[in-house]
């Protein structure tokens, strides 16, 4: 063990762990021990529970007069609102740039992080406290577009011992050092588990700041260049505050930076660091953060791999690991796994023999975690995954009080979620809406205007049970950022409907294609902006009159059609929208027949979607678009009969004529008979099989009820000349392979009988395949009750029982 390791696992103990004593009783143990001279500084570690236990004892001991911490100081006006009874962490320093909000910067804080721990001492002691780094005005300012100010550079001692572009991790070299391969691992070790109620409240500091120094002089800056600018700026913070309370100061910092804080520097060359930093206009506030966003797997650069176990910690006030025991055993009894108060018992022995066996002074998360997989969850790691996602890390979202300070648009959005009873929640969950109801109604609004702002709180998602137009589902999931684009949003009004509203007007100006703005014009209607529609209704209609491409129109018509729909269940006027609707299709059915001449393989499946578009479109409108429907049968007859049309388009001109009764089965099959002739080329004989029965249109079922089609498409296949037969194959493996798995079965099957016994198989009954003579009693019978109960008959006085007929025989009597 080194000198550096010793003293710091010494004194790391100092108000840490478990069975640690109260505030009063370590001011007390510590009061007798002399206090390092000069300011107080307490070097820590971001969000480390053992870091702000001992803070929180070095303070009682030492008393000063003022706390410094690490952090903007244009947070120093919000110090105040840590105190305020709505205040719970996690919660963060929210900084972004006035005319660019999107420029934004964050400082979290947990319950268990020393900066916390240092600022509720201080307010809860009456003593002042300030913030020492490097303002956010130029944090947020630094690497902007056009800043081309140098960064300092760091000279270490030896710079071919340490190179100055190194980038070190402090943990990790201590714990490499200490013989450790898991930086976690070896600070759990040192201070997290190591309790001591009584001893030196300065050791762990001390220590720490040993091994730092060692570090430095040998990193320098480790390659964290910046933090030269911002430890100068920090050294004038300290010497401001000693001429107004002399040495009694305590600094919280991290512990990286404390040899630079206590190394001598003249103001003048501190200053000179500082010349000319960029500067932008800043405002801050806090904003509520999760514990899910502080783990080191959200991205945050000093994040943490386990906060929900950090946090346990800390909260614990003694016997952690039985405590946590118990919390896992109650996550896994609501999913429903059978975990025993002897499971429990177990889990805890095996976690405190696994710490035993490592040499560990108490069990950590990894000894837990083993344990808790070995016998909570029988070996397997899928409900581990659980506990590590609602534990481990957790969900926990943390609460900022109303006076907070925040933009116009964030307190409109607060007033409607308390209205709609909407609260943000950090553990992603599904709602349902019934839009028929007027609350769930406005919720949906607000979640689609908030969604046209870019603040995706919400994402709809397609609805369980019902397909119909009057519910929708959204899987809601707040994620502190979403502070700051409600902060960029601000920029286009004070409150969400004004809001939402200029910017749906501005997006249709700069949509860059008809088929966006038509999208747009679904958006406004979803969110309900009435005032924003016309001015999108009327780009929508200058766009239209000026796009010739038929493709582009085929495009943007599905979205204006849907719309049409919503205002059944919205009660919006879509009057505009639909004389829109209505010149955009006319203007399809005129243009498509011409632009389907003379396309290659790709331009010619493209157009057939966009006539699968076209045609779902239309197919939603109600009885008194019928023209328009005609209209559009009259367009498929043309296309269905053009040689000049690419067969992958003739043959879905076909196929969708005869699903919506506009083409009898015998015209249906002359048609397919003249496609698959001999003088037609295979490859195109082969393109309008793709379009008849391929795209996932169902065809696989229509070619097994009908033989004559099954037939016509089989003898084709087997007159492929040999030399052609390799042209066509991937087209037709594309096409069948789509099929579901019982329908190429069955299919395989009617083609292997040949026609004759494809005859006589399963057409007996009326000549439709697939069914027999006559009805199978016995085995109706078997689903008549699940077919009453879906029909809503059971109860009824008519049954077979009373009429003394079959069962299955009653059913089609009652229904017709």
């Amino acid at each position: 063990m080194t000198g550096v390791e010793r003293s710091v696992e010494e004194g790391a103990g100092a108000g840490s762990g478990a069975g640690d004593t109260g505030p009063a009783e370590r001011g007390a143990a510590a009061a007798s021990l002399a206090r390092p001279a000069g300011p107080l500084l307490l070097g820590v570690r971001h969000h480390g529970p053992g870091s702000a236990r001992a803070v929180r004892a070095a303070l009682d001991a030492a008393r000063p007069r003022t706390v410094l911490i690490e952090g903007p100081p244009e947070a120093d006006a919000l110090v105040a609102l840590a105190g305020d009874e709505g205040m719970r962490p996690p919660v963060a320093l929210l900084a972004h740039a006035v005319d660019e909000p999107g420029r934004s910067a964050f400082w979290p804080l947990a319950e268990f992080s020393p900066e916390w721990v240092a600022l509720r001492w201080a307010l809860e002691h009456r003593v002042p406290a300030r913030f020492i780094d490097l303002p956010a005005t130029h944090t947020l300012a630094w690497g902007r577009d056009g800043d081309q100010r140098p960064e300092p550079t760091a000279e270490p001692e030896d710079p071919q011992e340490a190179p100055a572009d190194v980038r070190v991790d402090p943990l990790a070299v201590l714990a490499e050092t200490a013989g450790y391969d898991d930086p976690e691992r070896w600070w759990e070790d040192v201070v997290e588990h190591r309790g001591t109620a009584e001893g030196d409240a300065f050791a762990p500091f001390l220590g720490l700041e040993e091994a730092m120094s060692a570090l430095r002089e040998v990193y320098g800056s480790g390659g964290h260049d910046r933090d030269l600018v911002r430890e100068a700026y920090m050294r004038l913070q300290m010497r401001a505050a000693q001429r107004e309370f002399g040495d009694d100061v305590a600094v919280v910092c991290g512990a990286w930076h404390v040899p630079a804080l206590r190394q001598k520097s003249t103001v003048t060359a501190d200053k000179a660091l500082l010349k000319g930093l960029p500067k932008v206009k800043a405002e801050m506030t806090w904003v509520p953060w999760t514990h899910r966003r502080l783990a080191r797997a959200s991205g945050y650069g000093a994040g943490i791999d386990s906060p929900g176990w950090y946090g346990h910690l800390f909260g614990a006030p003694d016997r952690p690991v039985e405590r946590w025991m118990t919390k896992v055993a109650g996550l896994l009894r609501d999913e429903d796994r059978i975990v025993s108060s002897a499971h429990v018992i177990e889990a805890v022995r095996l976690a405190e023999t696994l710490a035993v066996v490592r040499g560990r002074p108490l069990p950590g998360l990894s000894e837990t975690t083993d344990a808790i997989r070995a016998v909570m969850c029988e070996g397997s790691d899928v409900p581990l995954e659980l506990v590590r996602d609602r534990l481990i890390v957790g969900d926990v979202l943390g609460e900022v009080p109303e006076s907070a300070p925040a933009v116009p648009l964030q307190r409109d959005l607060d007033r409607i979620q308390r209205r709609l009873r909407l609260r943000p929640e950090a553990l992603e969950r599904e709602v349902e809406l019934d839009l028929r109801k007027e609350n769930d109604a406005e919720r949906s609004r607000l979640l689609h205007r908030l969604r046209l702002l870019g603040v995706a709180w919400g994402e709809p998602v397609a609805s369980r049970g019902s397909t119909g137009t009057f519910r929708e589902t959204w899987r809601l999931r707040w994620e502190p950022e979403l502070a700051v684009r409600v902060a960029e949003a601000g920029v286009w009004g004070t409150t969400v409907l004004m809001a939402a509203t200029a910017k749906a007007e501005a997006d249709a100006v700069a949509a860059p294609g008809l088929a966006d703005v038509t999208a747009l014009a679904e958006r406004c209607l979803l969110a309900e902006l009435p005032d924003a529609l016309p001015v999108v209704m009327g780009v929508l209609a200058d766009r239209a009159a000026l796009d010739a491409d038929v493709g582009h129109l085929a495009q943007a018509l599905p979205a204006l059609v849907r719309s049409l729909r919503y205002g059944d269940v919205r009660g919006t006027d879509t009057g505009a929208l639909a004389e829109v609707a209505a010149g955009l299709a006319e203007r399809v059915f005129v243009g498509l027949p011409p632009a389907c001449v003379g396309l290659d393989t790709d331009a010619a499946d493209e157009m057939r979607r966009h006539v699968d578009a076209v045609h779902g479109a239309l197919g939603l409108l109600g009885d008194a678009e019928t023209r328009m429907r005609r209209r559009w049968h009259k367009v498929l007859r043309v296309l269905s009969g053009r040689d000049t049309v690419p067969g992958v388009i003739r043959g879905r001109a076909v196929r969708l004529l005869l699903d919506d009764g506009e083409l009898r089965q015998e015209d249906a099959a002359r048609l397919m008979g003249l496609a698959l002739s001999p003088g037609t080329p295979p490859a195109d004989a082969a393109a309008w099989i793709e379009g008849f029965v391929g795209g996932g249109s169902g065809g696989g079922m229509l070619l097994v009820h009908d033989e004559r089609l099954l037939g016509l498409v089989d003898t084709w296949l087997t007159g492929v000349p040999a030399e052609a037969f390799t042209d066509v194959l991937p087209l037709l493996r594309r096409t069948f392979s789509a099929y579901e798995p019982g329908v190429r079965r069955t299919l395989g099957e009617l083609v292997r009988r040949g026609p004759g016994e494809r005859q006589g198989v399963g057409t007996a009954g009326g000549g439709i395949p697939g069914f027999a003579d006559e009805l199978d009693i016995e085995r109706a019978d078997a689903v008549v009750p699940v077919v009453r109960l879906l029909l809503g008959l059971d109860g009824t006085e008519d049954g077979a029982a009373g009429r003394g007929r079959p069962a299955a025989d009653d059913l089609v009597g009652a229904t017709g």
